[in-house]
């Protein structure tokens, strides 16, 4: 049975599976295997050569990991989606799957500190360029671009900045030049949806808000099935020359009968078989759990989060609160232009006192927790300066939009009365 809708409330416990068919179990079964019997040989070297869909090994595919996908690809209103082993795995993936040594992307500056330096160093040591830009002014992308320019990449809600990013406006641009947008939507399940306004992927670390548990690390990869990649052959080799990794398949080719899925494919036959960054079928069960809720979780989140930044804003010791719903002008628009059901659950502000205030505040906090992480269903909070963004340079903080007295909250889902009554005590310490 198919359940025909589109709203979030219904695909995250509906789509892509019913019961189990061997069981008739509701929940998803954890398959805890490696491996699939092959039917024959025969049956084994169609899936091998891509003729028949099916199981080969876990390293590659799963079914209850194709669950998880296939609610988030529906969520995405993407045609496909590859469940991978963290976000930083997705970013990764999603870049090589189009990038060789000698290609470049460009990328916004406003960026999580781990995926800057995955760009900035360890990308670079495998000879691919990244080139940097400020999305305040959309045309940067298309000053950055040249014939080996592969793809653009950007975060929805660019952690710890802020700054909603200009999807429509890059997407554009990219569309016109022939170069796909690929969007980090971590932080923003739910409320923005990048393929409705022109990206042609989607990533997520499914450790935040889809998980919502903080038990579980993983990722995903959405494929929009809305760009045209063997249009533009010259620009995309990896998809549209034959393949000496895979018996010389040429990708834009070989699955045109399973539908525009090309880029996907590839992702999961040959980057997740050869770099094997595969996500364990349990996570992948815990993640179903948080995503059964997500909707529900989300629209909390970002109630109490608008009310702690209200909260922040007239706060003696606090100087500046950086969160979607306070900003203005373009800012503002683009915050009310693409987040469609609230403003987020991050917010950020500049204590008084810089880098040391930021460490007393922290180190007061009782309810919250001081975690690497975001989207839990607890409060958390971090100071970037002296974490995440510590390995940058100043200039490079500068950029991501840190400073010494930055401090990020992740807005849970307790009762708004203590989330500021932790603040409020942890601010007189500050």
């Amino acid at each position: 049975m198919t359940i025909e809708t589109q709203h979030p409330e219904t695909l995250v416990l509906h789509a892509g599976f019913r019961c189990d068919e061997a069981t008739k179990a509701v929940a998803v079964p954890i398959y805890q295997t490696t491996s699939y019997q092959f039917d024959s040989t025969e049956h084994a070297e169609n899936l091998f050569a891509l003729k028949e869909r099916g199981n080969i090994y876990t390293r590659i595919m799963n079914p209850t990991l194709d669950v998880l996908a296939t609610r988030v690809a529906a969520l995405e209103g993407g045609v496909a989606a590859l469940a991978v082993a963290s976000g930083q795995a997705a970013s990764t993936l999603a870049v090589l799957n189009l990038c060789r040594a000698g290609d470049n992307f460009v990328s916004s500056t406003d960026l999580y500190g781990g995926t800057w330096n995955l760009f900035n160093n360890t990308l670079r040591d495998l000879g691919i360029e990244v080139r940097f830009v400020d999305p305040s002014d959309p045309e940067n992308f298309r000053r950055a671009t040249d014939a080996k320019t592969r793809c653009y990449y950007a975060e929805t809600l660019p952690n710890p900045k802020l700054h909603v990013f200009p999807i429509k406006e890059v997407a554009d641009i990219g569309r016109a030049l022939g170069v796909p947008l690929i969007m980090d939507n971590t932080a923003c399940p739910i409320i923005c949806r990048p393929l409705d306004h022109g990206a042609a992927v989607v990533v997520y670390s499914t450790t935040k808000y889809i998980g919502g548990h903080g038990t579980s690390i993983g990722g995903l990869i959405v494929d929009g099935g809305n760009f045209d990649w063997a249009a533009h052959k010259e620009r995309f080799p990896t998809l549209n020359e034959p393949d000496p990794s895979y018996h010389g398949a040429v990708w834009t080719e070989a699955v045109k009968p399973m539908g525009p899925v090309a880029y996907i494919v590839r992702t999961r036959a040959v980057l997740l078989r050869d770099l094997g960054a595969a996500m364990s079928p349990f996570n992948g069960f815990q993640f179903i759990q948080g995503l059964e809720t997500l909707p529900l979780r989300m629209r909390a989140h970002c109630e109490n989060a608008a009310k702690v930044a209200d909260f922040l804003k007239t706060h003696a010791k606090v100087t500046h609160v950086i969160f979607p719903g306070l900003q203005s002008g373009e800012v503002k628009r683009r915050a009310d232009a693409y987040l469609k059901r609230g403003y987020g659950a991050l917010v950020g502000f500049e204590l008084k006192g810089g880098r040391d205030a930021g460490r007393r505040f922290i180190d007061a906090l009782k309810m919250f927790y001081h975690v690497a992480n975001i989207g839990d269903a607890r409060s958390l909070a971090i100071h970037p300066a002296t974490t995440t963004h510590s390995q940058l340079s100043e200039k490079e903080q500068t950029a991501t939009g840190v400073s010494p007295g930055y401090v990020r909250l992740s807005i849970g889902i307790e009762h708004i009365d203590d989330i500021l009554a932790d603040l409020r005590q942890a601010l007189e310490s500050a």
